[in-house]
């Protein structure tokens, strides 16, 4: 069998090549590379798509969930509830704000955080809730939305992994007062360097965001509050709106993929749980396991790539120390980033290469 990648963004690329160049290169011949008019036809495409009235184009995921705290106003003194088990940008750009990040343990089989225990962490300090659609699956927003709403709080979706999924029939990034997607190039819907965007429905919120990503500036060198760099750049805009026609189908792809591996893996080891309110866009295939290094060493060796998407929670990490948790906090979130492991996951793997996966994990299983 040939090489195998994690995330086959080469066979896409060729799948979508024409296209692909022609954006590339209506934006060289331009040369408008900073607000070009693809942004805004990206914002445009992407509001109708997720199905609310605003969408702002920014520099990356992370800039995306900062900028929609600044707009918030969340600042030092204020607390905003999130999970544990997360890319460190979650909780990041929480204390980048210089607030403190909350962290609240995640459901055992969704990862996602888990709303029964959300009102016993919330303080006169509170402000909001920053949930995330781990590995691209929705958390439960009815849920905490209602638990925000009797507690005066905000939600803001934390969208990086889950852009094309949906909840009870809405999509990801359009069950809250605002939210954050990422367009790095191994999500979903990437692009080719950094890229991310904002959604709301509430046009002050977006009018903000706005200003915020142009270093807070409402008129040429006329600052009114502060900003970021946080623009997205016009190649960018234009390689997403490229792939954005082949999007469809690569989600029914995900999904074909994920069902043969719940077949063949199912009853054999721990597969994602998927709540039948929710479609997975599966931005990871994520399994769980005893022996995580002894299996990842075998499928290695039989020339499967794996990742681990978070080998080490929130709270155990250096720079959240002053949070003072200790190492048995959160027991759930700890014991996934001891078993989780990502398999390969992409719209273009062929059965021949998903059977290949299983069966190599089959046989390396303790």
């Amino acid at each position: 069998m040939a090489h195998m990648e994690f995330i086959d963004l080469q066979t896409q690329y060729r799948h979508m090549r024409d296209p692909m160049n022609r954006a590339i290169q209506t934006v060289l011949d331009s040369s408008r590379y900073i607000n070009g008019p693809q942004v805004k036809e990206l914002e445009d495409a992407l509001a109708q798509f997720v199905g609310c009235t605003h969408a702002v184009g920014c520099s990356s995921g992370t800039d995306a969930l900062l900028g929609i705290l600044m707009a918030l106003g969340v600042g030092p003194g204020d607390e905003v509830i999130t999970t544990p088990f997360t890319f460190i940008a979650t909780a990041e750009t929480i204390a980048l704000t210089k607030a403190k990040p909350v962290f609240v343990d995640v459901e055992p089989d969704t990862l996602n955080l888990d709303p029964t225990l959300i009102e016993a962490a919330i303080t006169p300090r509170t402000k909001g809730i920053m949930p995330v659609s781990i590995f691209g699956q929705c958390a439960d927003y009815d849920a905490i939305n209602t638990i925000a709403e009797q507690h005066g709080l905000w939600v803001v979706e934390d969208g990086c992994q889950s852009f094309g999924a949906s909840y009870k029939g809405k999509r990801s990034c359009n069950l809250t007062l605002a939210a954050a997607t990422s367009f790095f190039p191994a999500k979903p819907l990437g692009c080719y360097g950094d890229g991310g965007m904002t959604f709301t429905n509430d046009a002050q919120l977006a009018q903000q965001l706005k200003v915020i990503r142009e270093h807070g500036q409402i008129a040429q060198y006329q600052h009114a509050r502060l900003g970021i760099n946080g623009r997205l750049d016009t190649l960018q805009a234009a390689i997403l709106l490229a792939k954005l026609p082949f999007f469809a189908d690569e989600i029914t792809a995900r999904q074909q993929v994920a069902a043969r591996y719940a077949e063949r893996l199912a009853g054999k080891v721990r597969i994602p749980t998927i709540r039948p309110e929710n479609i997975s866009v599966f931005a990871q295939y994520t399994v769980r396991v005893a022996s995580r290094d002894q299996v990842r060493a075998t499928l290695a060796a039989a020339g499967i790539p794996t990742a681990v998407h978070y080998p080490i929670p929130l709270h155990h990490q250096t720079v959240f120390a002053d949070l003072n948790h200790s190492k048995e906090a959160f027991p759930h979130a700890t014991l996934a980033a001891t078993e989780v492991i990502s398999l390969p996951m992409h719209p273009y793997l062929t059965i021949e290469q998903q059977d290949a996966v299983t069966e190599a994990l089959l046989n390396a299983l303790p």
